[in-house]
């Protein structure tokens, strides 16, 4: 059954300072949606305010018509990779993985090179593991839809393929809305294109398009 997931009329001001003005966005399941934009556009921002993680502005958010107030609160309808750490540090990998339903053996299967790892305190692993092991979890939950904020941010070249070819092979079952820095692992997997630029958002089809909003060199 396909789900389509709308956010609109998002504003939010620091001061006298607009960061976002009317944004629409919309997803559904079986594409990937990339946001792209400079840094400082507020893309942060943006899916925070989705998630109902951040407060101020106005929003109107909606799954299957039906509106949402703290997708925070239903894991089952959308989950969240943040750029900030969310998983506490005492927690062995193992007892990470069983929190959020999810097997450390499935991921072997596609990172066989950190085997042995699940009974080590998560906050005794390097970064990039870390930050691997998060993308990981958030794009294999069981929601309708996932935000990623930088998934390829901080994670080994080697592994950015293995990320992707997850992220394709999950929306099968689920819908993605992406954003991250380095922009060209959000065009390649992206079925549809955002870019956020003076606090709205428009829909692009190319990146010619882009090259107009100045977010490409031309």
């Amino acid at each position: 059954m396909k789900h389509c997931f709308e956010a609109d009329g998002i504003q939010l001001s620091f001061g006298l300072r607009q960061i976002l003005s009317d944004v629409y966005l919309k997803c559904d399941t079986g594409a990937v949606c990339g946001l792209l934009g400079r840094n400082g556009q507020g893309k942060s921002c943006l899916m925070n305010l989705i998630y109902g993680t951040m407060k101020g502005g106005s929003r109107s958010i909606r799954i299957d018509d039906h509106s949402v107030l703290d997708l925070h609160r239903h894991r089952d309808l959308m989950t969240f990779l943040p750029q900030f750490n969310f998983v506490p540090g005492s927690y062995r990998v193992a007892e990470v993985f069983g929190y959020f339903g999810q097997s450390f053996a499935d991921f072997m299967q596609v990172f066989p090179e950190f085997k042995g790892k699940e009974n080590v305190r998560f906050g005794q692993q390097s970064g990039g593991f870390r930050r691997l092991l998060k993308v990981y979890l958030v794009v294999h939950s069981a929601s309708k839809f996932s935000m990623l904020d930088e998934p390829f941010s901080h994670i080994m070249p080697v592994h950015v393929e293995s990320i992707q070819a997850l992220i394709t092979s999950k929306k099968a079952t689920k819908g993605f809305l992406i954003t991250d820095h380095l922009y060209q692992n959000i065009i390649d997997i992206s079925d549809k294109l955002y870019i956020l630029e003076n606090g709205k958002v428009h829909a692009v089809a190319s990146e010619e398009e882009l090259k107009r909003f100045t977010y490409l060199p031309v």
